[in-house]
């Protein structure tokens, strides 16, 4: 899953008569709508089986609890990326000698 492969087809061009306002909202238009590309991929993801979600980095659990604590308009793929970032830095770590 990439954030960017749902890109938007929705060109978005400041006016010359646009004022801040109406760019900033456009801004936030873009936003959401990658959110929602974004949380529309991760839904994917629970249809993957274990061994493919061991080899991106996660478990299933890491895909439930990012779609839970995750609003409606929030992007799940954060959640994903940190807990896949943990997982690789702690995954192969040796334990500490006593």
């Amino acid at each position: 899953m990439s954030t960017t492969e749902c890109g938007t087809d929705i060109k978005l061009v400041k006016a010359s008569g646009l004022q801040s306002g109406g760019s900033t909202t456009l801004v936030r238009i873009k936003s959401v709508w990658r959110a929602i590309c974004n949380r529309i991929a991760s839904n994917s993801l629970a249809e993957f089986d274990d061994y493919q979600l061991d080899d991106i980095g996660l478990t299933r659990g890491d895909v439930v609890i990012a779609l839970d604590r995750s609003g409606v308009l929030d992007d799940p793929s954060l959640l994903l990326s940190q807990a896949a970032r943990e997982r690789a830095r702690t995954r192969f770590s040796r334990p500490a000698r006593r």
